[in-house]
Formats: C-alpha cells, structure tokens, sequence
C-alpha cells in the first residue's frame, strides 16, 4: 500500500518554503541544525528524496535540507503552460 502522503511532494517537484523554520536540518548523512536563514520564505527548491514522517529532502541554493510537507506548498508556474 502507497502512503498518500508520499504523492504531495513527489522526487523532482519544484517546491517552495511557505513556513520559516527556526532551524533547518540538514540531509546529509549526518545532520546538522543550521540556521533558518539559509532559505529565504518562497525560495524555489526541488524534492531529491522523500523520507519518514511526511518530511522532505528539497535542494534549495544554498544546500539540501529535510523540511516537512505542511511547510512546503507547489511552485507551479501557471504560464508555463501557454502554448
């Protein structure tokens, strides 16, 4: 069975953060809290993994972090679609 969750923010969606974090952790093999300001509110990322607890990992400009889905919401540029 598929979690649900799993189909919001799928792997190469272009996301963007709508919530500051205090901290963010990083997705590296072994995290680290760096500090929120590292990405601007509705900076554009794209999600390279997905991991438990309906987190995450989005590939901002200034590195990878582990972000949960209810901070995150579609970055979809509605005239991409103009033919």
């Amino acid at each position: 069975m598929t979690d649900p969750s799993e189909a919001i923010f799928a792997v190469g969606s272009l996301v963007k953060l709508q919530v500051q974090q205090p901290w963010l952790k990083t997705a590296a093999a072994m995290p680290v809290l760096r500090p929120a300001d590292l990405v601007d509110l509705n900076e554009q990322g794209e999600v390279v993994a997905i991991h438990a607890m309906q987190q995450r990992a989005v590939k901002f400009r200034r590195g990878t972090f582990l972000l949960p889905v209810s901070s995150l919401s579609s970055n979809v540029d509605p005239s991409a679609n103009v033919v």
